[in-house]
């Protein structure tokens, strides 16, 4: 008898990572390319199905697809399965992903936002499993987020709830691609770490990081777990900038659990007291108390598993 299980994609700007997934979580196999890059939305719709079928093919005997998830780092409209904005792949814009892929590959569609998928996988099977109300930041080049409110995510009228990013934490602060300006984004992302080391290294003579153009976060995290002032200095104010927004967010949500993934995230030693030191600076004291502030558990895989948790509900 073949197991039920159903297809999930990670479409990024820059990957496109697909599984079979099972109803327990279990990644059965896994397949990626490079993100097709084309004025033409086509292209990236025939990848995906060039990926569906490797996956059905290499356990044809055993698995039998039911259903297909994608999570998109775009602004969704959920209920019609249509991309709003995808500043990374333009060529999305306004495309019902949703109709396109079942032409394509013969199976209903759920799609969703990347970070709220990633954060319905840390929900469903990691950091968050069991708690009811959590919210999930992810520190990457960007800082992005997912809001799980009483068992149920939070996308809002529009799509662009859980947008974490763009919370203002210095109002006359650096401009940021959003149009706006002092987002936390342009202060705890992996982006602003190498942007600020930069701005003040003439501060501190004595660095042990280079004075180079291609510059890296991990140079930057490197240094600092070998003492350097610079580098201590560069995540205590990302930890701390992240620290303020996050007390924004317990202040209105009163989350029970935080969760903080990405890349940028193995700083976590060099920022979270000062992350934390704000949030206790600046919330309410018992919501402050009550949030457990995490790491992820999951990895890259939490965006695939929360896109086959939402194609699973779809089923039911």
């Amino acid at each position: 008898m073949k197991k039920s299980v159903v297809l999930a994609a990670d479409l990024g700007g820059t990957n496109l990572r697909m599984a079979a997934v099972d109803s327990d979580g279990s990644l059965l196999c896994r397949t990626s390319t490079a993100t097709p890059r084309s004025v033409d939305h086509m292209e990236l719709l025939s990848a995906i199905e060039l990926l569906a079928r490797e996956c059905r093919e290499a356990r044809s005997g055993e698995l039998q697809v039911e259903a297909f998830g994608i999570a998109a780092a775009a602004v969704i409209d959920f209920d019609h399965g249509r991309i709003r904005s995808s500043p990374n792949m333009p060529e999305l814009n306004g495309l019902d992903l949703s109709t396109a892929l079942a032409a394509k590959i013969g199976l209903p569609v759920t799609v969703e936002n990347d970070a709220t998928a990633a954060a319905i996988g840390e929900h469903w099977l990691g950091a968050s499993r069991g708690v009811a109300s959590s919210i999930l930041v992810t520190l990457g080049t960007g800082v992005g987020g997912g809001i799980i409110l009483n068992d149920v995510p939070l996308r809002g009228i529009d799509g662009t709830a859980g947008e974490i990013g763009h919370i203002c934490v210095e109002p006359l602060g650096v401009v940021c691609g959003c149009g706006s300006v002092g987002c936390v984004e342009q202060y705890s992302s992996a982006r602003a770490v190498t942007r600020m080391a930069c701005e003040v290294r003439n501060q501190f003579p004595d660095t042990l990081i280079e004075d180079k153009e291609d510059l890296t976060p991990l140079d930057v995290f490197n240094a600092g777990m070998r003492g350097d002032e610079l580098a201590i200095e560069i995540f205590r104010r990302m930890g701390s900038y992240l620290g303020i927004a996050l007390a924004d967010l317990i202040n209105v949500l009163n989350p029970e659990v935080i969760v903080i993934g990405g890349g940028a995230a193995a700083g976590w030693g060099l920022f979270i007291d000062h992350l934390r030191m704000e949030v206790q600076k600046r919330a309410f004291q018992q919501p402050a108390e009550r949030a457990k502030i995490i790491r992820a558990q999951l990895g890259d895989d939490a965006g695939i598993l929360g896109a086959a948790r939402l194609a699973f509900i779809k089923l039911a």
